[in-house]
């Protein structure tokens, strides 16, 4: 029953593919729109061999993927060593939530762009404010999913452990942190996705190599072309990354889902 549904849900998932291409087709295909505002798949296809072969603005298209990915993953692994503990430890002691929260709260909401341009006076225009950018849009998510899961569990767990004897630092490591799990993950997954939709503004400033300023570049010139090839690409790495994670999450959590 169970392999019968995710054949019909991996079908479902290629018909949606399948129906975004051929609605792509249909429209350009019939000139409905210009190529500046939906260009056709094969005027897509050709930038992509285009710039496969001769790079872009003096870099290869490779390059430009390596360096956005390289920005994403340094600053991602810094909220993974940070936020991780810091959203559990918040959730566990209410005066480190009490200290911490109100700065999060502050800046989550605010867009990248608005402190982005605070962080270039304090950091310059090298790499530094493009991580420091990265690294805050990514840590809220995080941060909240931590405190989250450790809230959302229940008071027996611990006090039973409390009973069988174990100190504040066995509860902390064998029954906070495991029942918190999938909220870290959830947190994991959703951060990703912000900081890769900030990547954008991490390299709107004195950036001559990335695939977000490829994009972004591209728009300046109306090549919509380049602009769908890259937004495309991101989204497939987007895609890609996600995947890795549920894969880890699988693995570590593995119970999650079974009764």
């Amino acid at each position: 029953m169970r392999t019968s549904n995710r054949t019909i849900e991996r079908c479902l998932t290629v018909g949606t593919v399948v129906l975004i291409l051929a609605l792509w087709y249909v429209l350009t295909i019939g000139g409905i729109f210009s190529e500046t505002i939906i260009p056709s798949m094969k005027s897509v296809g050709q930038a992509f061999v285009k710039i496969v072969s001769d790079g872009y603005k003096g870099s290869s298209l490779w390059m430009h993927l390596a360096t956005s990915m390289k920005r994403l993953l340094i600053a991602y692994g810094l909220v993974v060593i940070t936020a991780v503990p810091l959203g559990l430890l918040s959730g566990y002691n209410s005066k480190v939530c009490a200290i911490l929260e109100p700065v999060i709260e502050f800046y989550r909401p605010l867009p990248p762009l608005a402190y982005y341009t605070i962080l270039v006076l304090w950091m310059g225009i090298g790499e530094s404010s493009k991580l420091c950018l990265l690294y805050l849009a990514g840590f809220a998510p995080v941060y909240i999913s931590c405190v989250s899961g450790v809230i959302r569990i229940k008071s027996d767990y611990i006090n039973g452990a409390y009973t069988l004897g174990a100190n504040k630092r066995q509860i902390f490591f064998h029954v906070i942190f495991p029942a918190a799990l999938t909220d870290i993950f959830t947190g994991l997954r959703t951060a990703l996705g912000v900081e890769y939709t900030t990547l954008v503004a991490a390299e709107m400033v004195a950036a001559t190599a990335g695939i977000g300023w490829l994009v972004l570049d591209a728009s300046n010139y109306l090549r919509s072309d380049i602009v769908f090839m890259g937004v495309i690409l991101m989204g497939i790495t987007g895609v890609l990354l996600d995947k890795l994670i549920r894969v880890i999450e699988n693995h570590v959590v593995h119970w999650k889902g079974k009764n």
